[in-house]
This record gives C-alpha cells, structure tokens and sequence, in this order.
C-alpha cells in the first residue's frame, strides 16, 4: 500500500473530507524538539505523466515550510482547499492549496504563548475551528476573523487536544496533561462537565461519531478508556494492548463501536469497544513512536497513520500497510 517518506518527523495526518485520494501530513525536524516544519499535502492516486514514467502510488501536491514544527493539521469542512495548522511556535496558520504558495500561509493568527498542539475544524457549523495549547488552553476562531473569538481557561496543564461533538456544534471536549477531560459548551461561561478520566497524562480524545454521548480518552498509562458522559463515575470500557503511552486515537465514521490508536510503543491499533476481545489488529510497520493517526471518512477501511519514522502510510484495513 502506498507510502510517503517526509523529509522531517511525522506528527499529524488527515484525510481531506472532499477529496478520497488526498491527504495532509504535518511534519516536524528534530523530533519536534528545535528546527522547522513542513506541511505537506499528498495524493493517493495520480496518473503517470507519460507512457515511459512510473507510477507512483503517492504524490506531493505542495509543501509549505514553516519556521517551527507543525503539530497537527485539520482540513476546513467548508472549503476543499483550505487547512489549519497548530505550529509549535505557537502560531495557527492557515493555508489554501488553491492558491498559489505565495499567498500562503493565508493567515497566520499569534495569540497562543506555547506550541499549539492540536486543531478540529467544526463538522456542523463548518464555519469556525478549535486550537489547543501548551499554554494550558483552548481557543475558537472563525475563518473570517483576524482574532480568536473566545479563550477557554481552565486547565491546570497543557491542553494536548480539543474535539468538537459530531452531532452538536456548540460543544468540544478538551483532554489535558492535568489528567482531566472537560466538556465544553461554547454558550456557557466555564466547562460543563470534568472527568478525572485518567491518573496520568491524558494526550488525546475523540467523540464517538454515532452516539453524541460517547468519548473515549488515551492516557500515559497506555490505557484507553470509553466514557457515556451521562455517567461518568466509571467508563463503559478500558481498552489495554498498548505497552507505553497512547497519543492519539480515532473513532470510525462508519462503525460505531471502532476505533484506531496509535502509540509510543510504535503501534498502531484498531479496537472494537463494544467486543469482550476489543484488540481488532495490530499493525507494526513504524519503526519510531507512531504519533498520527486517521480514518477516511470518504473511503470504509481506509487508514493512515504517520510518525517519528518520517513515514506516512494509507492501507486498507486487514492488508499490510507495507505491502507494495
């Protein structure tokens, strides 16, 4: 199945919402640690440009070079051609492939004081987008406004991701290194709901796609753990295979009870929440942390996955995402 090296780490990959074959892939040097980013947006199926020229399984549509890493990337679910980056000089730019690379980045918005370590486009409202930071917090934007229209402070670390819920547009979840998950309602003066859903760094959520009540949050304990926010005293599943920390996770847009992990033990795993045996499979094609994880909404079973191997790759599930 088709592959993609980039030239620095792996950190985020993300299918387009519009287009099957197309893909972004955020990228940092050195580990993240100090050096430059790179955006890179990739598609899966090009023709061969003559009789004699091979065919490549994926090709580089256009790269933008950034001066930090880029931590994570999120297409816009309005326009097909733009997309938000969370850059770690605390930066979130925005980009439009349509545009030629000299009008890009389109903007670039500078409120966060820390790296920006994720970014959600709004699936319903498709007009505005979340950032979450190191800087403890979470901010909303809107595509048209040069400003952040609301900051959410309450954590008490690092905010590693912010999600919006499939089905209501005015409510995210936050998932923090102070080892809660908070429930948001953008109405509303604070949080709605905290969960102590983890005794150790929480690094990633996602709202479950079929049921606006489910969430399921992973930890540094390598644990990942399904919440039903009508009842949060113990989660409906806690899901172990993971032998270090989980760093992010997926639910499927097709399946309600699965969904893709990936973690610092460079694995990369599908589960099934609802079965006593919930490990579905386990890939191991990255040889460093695996880092970036997703799971095409346009395609059933079509999967990417990224990290500090500086690899991207795209499988269909149950085949070998090495394959040729």
């Amino acid at each position: 199945m088709p592959v993609f090296k980039t030239p620095f780490n792996g950190y985020s990959v993300k299918f387009s919402p519009f287009y099957e074959s197309r893909l972004a892939v955020a990228t940092s040097q050195n580990f993240g640690i100090l050096g430059n980013g790179r955006l890179h947006v990739i598609d899966l199926s090009p023709a061969p440009l003559g009789p004699a020229a091979p065919h490549q399984p994926i090709t580089e549509l256009i790269a933008y070079d950034t001066a930090d890493g880029v931590y994570d990337v999120a297409w816009s679910e309005s326009h097909d051609s733009l997309l938000v980056a969370a850059i770690a000089d605390g930066s979130v730019k925005l980009y439009d492939v349509a545009l030629p690379p000299a009008s890009n980045p389109l903007r670039s918005l500078h409120e966060h004081t820390r790296e920006v370590s994720s970014a959600d486009y709004n699936p319903t409202r498709r007009d505005s987008f979340l950032t979450s930071s190191w800087d403890d917090t979470v901010k909303l934007w809107t595509v048209d406004r040069p400003a952040s229209v609301r900051t959410f402070k309450e954590h008490a670390y690092c905010v590693y991701s912010a999600v919006w819920n499939p089905r209501h547009a005015d409510v995210f979840a936050s998932a923090s290194g102070d080892c809660t998950l908070r429930v948001w309602d953008v109405r509303e003066p604070g949080s709605t709901m905290i969960i102590p859903a983890h005794e150790l760094e929480i690094l990633a959520c996602d709202w479950n796609k079929y049921d606006d009540c489910c969430i399921a949050t992973a930890s540094v304990d390598k644990s990942i753990k399904v919440w039903d926010v009508r009842s949060i005293r113990v989660p409906i599943s806690v899901l172990n295979g993971h032998s270090y920390a989980v760093r992010k996770i997926k639910f499927s847009p097709h399946r309600q009870s699965l969904m893709m992990s990936c973690s610092y033990d460079m694995s990369v795993c599908l589960w099934d929440y609802m079965m006593e045996d919930a490990l579905v499979a386990r890939y191991d094609h990255h040889t460093e942390f695996a880092v970036g994880v997703d799971m095409s909404v346009l395609v059933e079973g079509l999967l990417a996955s990224t990290g500090w191997d500086e690899l991207a790759y795209v499988w269909q599930h149950g085949t070998d995402p090495r394959a040729p």
